[in-house]
């Protein structure tokens, strides 16, 4: 389409702008020519005339102040980040230094093309100004100079102090920062890959509570011990808390309970140490009150809160009988408590021929949780003592003394032995034995007990904790708390059609009437056995003597009278240390003429020094492994049965 000149009007459009350009490119020139007239002082010397916009940018600042009215702006504080996207503050600036390397591009770089602002020879020739330095949106480039002190700053009189030049560096430096996000690695797939790099500014700063939802989502404790704190808590009202937990919080690193909890789930389920708690000393290192004693009340109120351990103790009279019951749970692991106990004592007189059978036996019950701490055996006497394998490393070194209650010491089938050993700061003693026999033997039994508690050679190397309470000729006065458990063959002082009588008579839980007949209870009432020693309450029938296998009482020719033979006591040096929780006997297990008889109880331990001579963890690990193999192949048999079962059933249809 041509015009009424006669030219297309393309070509008058290219004409008209590059006449354009002549014009402000001469307007320039002659303003360059005043300026470096009243620089030379009017010497004469002809101007030195510069056209490109590059040699313009080179003008001084006094000159920009000159020659150009740049519009005054009062620079704004940074906006207060919101805490909410604080995780987008590195997006969020890196998208405004783009703005601002895109709108400055062309000031950079004369040969290098802008996609927003076109090349430089077609751009305007005006200066930038800090109102305005590209055609991008006024808002966002005002955003970007806030969000740059560094790269213009404003004088008091709203004007520029620092000239073109300045500005060319801060977005030379801006350049250089990110132009190798669009050039080589800037795109791949169609979607950009940003490489990870540094804000140009620090990031304004955070509160210092960090329990937020995405760090309690990284640092999520297990699922199966997510709520095991508050279930204890509402069934022990027990609170785990330490010392270091309560220095970490508030420091400045953590804020909160919750976060120091996840902090611990995520790394270890040990309190964390921090190191200005490692480089201090104190005189009181290896005392009770020491932090970070072993044995010290800070260890002690991480494991028990309340200072209360849970221990069985059992006695059974096995009667030599080589068969072993099937199941021991319901002798060990009674329904009855919720949970299982912190440490199990099992004594047993007249024991089976195999004595690590039976070991093996209750390793595989009581399963990987627990050890076998200490075992030791005299003659047909067998005592095993297990704990929590979490325990072990607060125990003392294990000692065990023997007595034979015989005329002929050869012949160890009436005796006791004990067992003694040191946990965290409480000293504990057990005893099991097996008195004489006989109805009428009643000062025979007494002096098999006194014989014990004189005879008896505990502790050897293992400190009394409270040697001002002792006694040279008791045994029982030389430990803080003390458990005798066996068959102490003590009768009911009555006939056995009038024991039958009352056991017909009176349901299993009410058996007042038949411990008025009792020796063993009328002799402790005088203080002639037992003295200082505590029962708890009878509510069960008598666990002797039974037919091998049934439920009846004996019924052979001797028609011995059922009564208490097998029991419990207990003493403490200090008062109510010891509750007694459950005091009963497994009718379930018949091997034997004698029913097994158990006793729960919670003790309060105490805290100790670290100068004892500890165990230093040993325990029976050959009997473990093979208790746990045994138990893993009960199982797989267990299931293969189950599953031949149901494989081989026959279905008739009629």
């Amino acid at each position: 389409m041509s015009t009424p000149n006669g030219f297309p009007q393309h070509s008058r459009v290219c004409l008209t702008r590059s006449m354009e350009g002549g014009a402000v490119q001469d307007l320039q020139a002659k303003k360059a020519g005043k300026a470096a007239k009243k620089e030379a002082g009017g010497d004469g010397a002809p101007p030195k005339i510069a056209t490109p916009i590059s040699e313009t940018l080179k003008l001084l600042p006094e000159e920009l102040k000159a020659n150009m009215k740049i519009k005054s702006i009062t620079p704004r504080p940074p906006r207060k980040p919101r805490l909410e996207r604080a995780a987008s503050l590195d997006e969020k600036s890196w998208r405004k230094w783009r703005r601002f390397r895109t709108s400055q591009e062309s000031l950079t770089d004369p040969n290098e093309t802008s996609s927003s602002n076109g090349s430089l020879q077609e751009a305007s020739p005006s200066p930038p100004s800090r109102g305005r330095a590209s055609p991008c949106n006024p808002c966002c480039q005002q955003d970007s100079l806030h969000s740059s002190p560094d790269a213009l700053e404003a004088s008091p009189g709203g004007k520029s102090r620092g000239g073109a030049s300045d500005l060319g560096k801060r977005a030379s430096e801006i350049s250089s920062a990110f132009g190798g996000l669009l050039r080589g690695k800037g795109f791949a797939g169609g979607k950009p890959r940003l490489s990870q790099i540094m804000p140009a500014r620090p990031l304004p700063p955070m509160e210092l509570n960090v329990a937020s939802h995405s760090l309690r989502t990284a640092n999520r404790i297990d699922a199966d011990c997510l709520d095991y704190r508050h279930y204890s808590q509402h069934k022990f009202g027990r609170v785990s808390s330490s010392l270091s937990d309560s220095r970490l919080q508030g420091n400045g690193s953590l804020y909160d309970s919750c976060s120091t909890d996840s902090m611990k789930s995520t790394f270890s389920v040990l309190t964390p140490i921090r190191a200005k708690d490692v480089r201090s000393r104190s005189y009181l290192e290896g005392s009770l009150l020491a932090s970070g004693a072993l044995m010290g009340a800070e260890e002690l109120s991480r494991y028990f809160p309340n200072r209360s351990m849970g221990i069985f103790v059992a006695t059974w009279n096995m009667q030599g009988q080589k068969e072993l019951p099937a199941n021991l749970d319901d002798f060990l692991l009674p329904t009855d408590p919720d949970f299982a106990q912190d440490m199990y004592v099992i004594g047993v007189q007249e024991g089976c021929p195999d004595r690590r059978e039976w070991e093996i036996r209750l390793q595989e019950t009581l399963g990987p949780h627990y050890v076998l701490l200490h075992s030791a055996a005299h003659g047909v006497l067998y005592m095993s003592v297990f704990i929590r394998r979490d325990l072990i490393w607060f125990c003392s070194e294990v000692e065990y003394a023997t007595v034979t209650t015989r005329i002929v010491s050869q012949i160890k089938t009436k005796g006791a032995l004990g067992i003694s050993f040191t946990f965290f700061g409480t000293s504990f003693l057990f005893i099991t034995s097996h008195f004489t026999s006989g109805d009428s033997k009643v000062n025979e039994r007494k002096l098999d007990y006194n014989k014990t508690i004189q005879a008896l050679t505990l502790p050897k190397n293992v400190p009394d904790t409270n040697p001002y309470r002792s006694s040279a000729s008791d045994v029982t006065t030389r430990f803080d708390e003390v458990f005798w458990f066996g068959d102490f063959n003590f009768r009911l002082n009555k006939d056995r059609e009038t024991v039958d009588s009352i056991l017909s008579q009176n349901p299993d839980t009410d058996v007042s009437k038949l411990l008025a007949y009792d020796q063993l209870t009328s002799e402790m009432s005088r203080g002639s056995i037992f003295k200082g020693f505590q029962e708890a309450d009878i509510h069960f029938r008598p666990s002797y003597k039974f037919d091998i296998g049934k439920d009846s009482y004996d019924t052979t020719s001797k028609q011995r009278t059922p009564s208490y033979t097998d029991r419990v006591v207990f003493r403490s040096r200090y008062k109510d240390d010891i509750q007694a929780v459950k005091y009963s006997s497994c009718p379930v297990i018949k091997t034997s003429d004698h029913r097994p008889v158990f006793a729960l109880f919670r003790v309060k331990v105490r805290p100790g020094r670290d100068n004892i001579p500890l165990a230093a963890g040993l325990f029976d690990r050959d009997l473990y492994l093979i208790g746990i193999r045994r138990r893993a192949t009960r199982e797989l048999l267990k299931r293969r049965e189950q599953k031949d079962q149901r494989s081989s059933s026959i279905c008739s249809i009629s």
